[in-house]
């Protein structure tokens, strides 16, 4: 592959990084890209778990050998059974040397882990660039070709670094991008989702509801007492009773598969669920109640639930699931309700909900 075949595959691997959706996504693209520069039949894109002295496999991608699958759940080197791993990492980078890559056969006659790999998977020979990021071992980049092609050259190990150097700048803008998104759909006093992720989850889940029927079920509960406290305690201590039912609320919504549990915004909460029904999530949210009664300081919880599982009419946007829960949660703030209030188990809620605004004034 001449330069300008090399400059178009370093520009189609970033791309198909940038493109990526899920870290799936990422890591499928990132080892097939590196498989088509090299001209490979088979790449893969390991993690160094340090805490576990180990290379756990992420992504196999191209001409996958028996029993070898695209993503495995536990595809572990210990890295002792490979020596030039610990003498690159302990030895060359300690000592300045650069992160290159290097090529290994199935005829080389010292039975490295990875010659006696390329030998049981029927491969011919294979290049291994590590993959660096701010300056420390992140994994490593594993491209293979089969015995009857020709073997990789210094050159190509040349190449699989620029490579390699690329995965690392993609794999960094993904951790920045993935930052930027936990800032940006997280709370930060409790680490909870916050109300932009509910309503993006929200839209989400209602779009499901419409497609397969699943149940999409919604908690609002209001924190009692908050004002109170503040006035009394200090904001300080009203945030620590924020922190506190927000895990209160984490670990109740635990309870039920894929809940999404989140800060609207003061003393509001939320608990968002697809898929439990709705008597799973009004239980849960019956537990809600009585952990909230026992906080210090605090005086308990209003909850508001709203379930498509149960008789609320028809749901023609998330909007007026939110209602729902939002008029539950005011009727149980307004009766005092130690126990949750459940939009169709209880005959004001769909009618105030759908009624005028200012008509529960």
């Amino acid at each position: 592959m001449g330069e300008d075949g090399r400059l178009r595959a370093v520009v189609a691997l970033a791309q198909g990084m940038a493109a990526a959706h899920t870290p799936r996504e990422f890591w499928r693209a990132a080892a097939l890209g590196a498989r088509d520069g090299l001209d490979g039949s088979f790449a893969a894109l390991s993690v160094w778990e340090r805490d576990h002295g180990r290379l756990k496999v992420l992504v196999n991608a191209g001409e996958r050998a028996v029993g070898e699958e695209e993503f495995p759940d536990a595809e572990t080197y210990p890295v002792h059974q490979f020596p030039e791993i610990t003498e690159f990492l302990h030895e060359r980078w300690a000592g300045g040397g650069e992160p290159d890559a290097w090529v290994e056969t199935a005829a080389d006659p010292v039975p490295t882990g990875r010659v006696t790999g390329l030998r049981r998977r029927g491969r011919g020979c294979c290049v291994v660039a590590p993959i660096v990021l701010h300056g420390r071992a992140w994994g490593e980049l594993y491209v293979a070709r089969p015995p009857e092609a020709k073997p990789f050259t210094s050159a190509d190990a040349g190449f699989a670094t620029v490579l390699a150097a690329v995965v690392a700048a993609g794999i960094a803008q993904a951790e920045r991008l993935e930052e930027v998104r936990k800032l940006a759909f997280t709370d930060p006093l409790t680490g909870l989702a916050n109300r932009r992720a509910v309503d993006t989850r929200l839209d989400e889940a209602v779009e499901r509801y419409r497609t397969d029927g699943s149940v999409v079920s919604l908690v609002v509960c209001d924190l009692n007492g908050l004002k109170r406290v503040n006035d009394t305690h200090g904001h300080a201590v009203g945030d620590r009773l924020l922190e506190r039912f927000g895990s209160v609320l984490s670990r109740c919504g635990a309870r039920l598969p894929g809940a999404l549990s989140a800060r609207l915004g003061g003393d509001e909460f939320c608990l968002l669920t697809v898929g439990p029904t709705a008597d799973e999530v009004v239980a849960v949210a019956e537990e809600l109640c009585v952990r909230a009664a026992e906080l210090e300081l605090g005086e308990g919880v209003a909850c508001g639930v709203a379930s498509t599982g149960d008789p609320i009419g028809p749901l023609k946007s998330a909007r007026r699931l939110f209602r729902l829960a939002d008029a539950a949660q005011y009727q149980a703030k307004a009766g005092r309700s130690a126990k949750p209030v459940v939009a169709g188990r209880d005959g004001t809620v769909v009618r105030l909900a759908d009624a005028p605004p200012g008509a529960r004034d």
